[in-house]
């Protein structure tokens, strides 16, 4: 099948979706590839994936998307699915958004440790740096003080009929 005739079966706001999903991604810090191979199976039929199939739908190599889905997959974001082949298929997470929002949390709560150990260095006789790490310090405790919550009231926000 041609290029043209590839693009022509392929919904062309889907293709804009994913692309868009793409940038969002890179915003977040992560690789376009990576928002958009999530994008695509988010909404791909079936919902799970080959990599040569994924590798098509992106137009990107085998080995790009192979390397993009291990790490979707050790952040929860995707996961393989098991088949009577070595093929290797990939669905969306549920839950991988939490669970990256989960290890935000917990990298926030290890940087109070090192935030409080700075201050302990730092003598009241430099206002300018303790006031900066102070406002960092209380920044991170004021996000997690409700996050625990935060998850609680997702999960019922989650279960609630549409």
């Amino acid at each position: 099948m041609t290029f043209i005739a590839e693009l022509a079966r392929v919904n062309l706001s889907e293709i804009e979706f994913v692309d868009r999903m793409g940038l969002i991604m890179e915003r977040l810090g992560g690789a376009r590839t990576m928002g958009r191979l999530h994008a695509w199976l988010m909404i791909c039929d079936p919902p799970d994936q080959s990599l040569t199939d994924l590798a098509a739908e992106l137009g990107v190599s085998k080995t790009a998307v192979s390397t993009v889905a291990r790490q979707l997959e050790r952040s929860g974001m995707v996961e393989r699915v098991p088949t009577s082949t070595r093929e290797h298929r990939y669905r969306v997470t549920v839950g991988g958004w939490e669970q990256i929002m989960r290890v935000q949390m917990a990298i926030l709560r290890q940087s109070l440790g090192a935030l409080d150990f700075g201050l302990s260095i730092l003598g009241d006789d430099r206002p300018g740096r303790r006031d900066r790490l102070e406002d960092t310090r209380k920044f991170f405790a004021f996000v997690l003080q409700d996050s625990d919550e935060m998850f609680e009231r997702w999960k019922e926000y989650r279960e609630k009929p549409s």
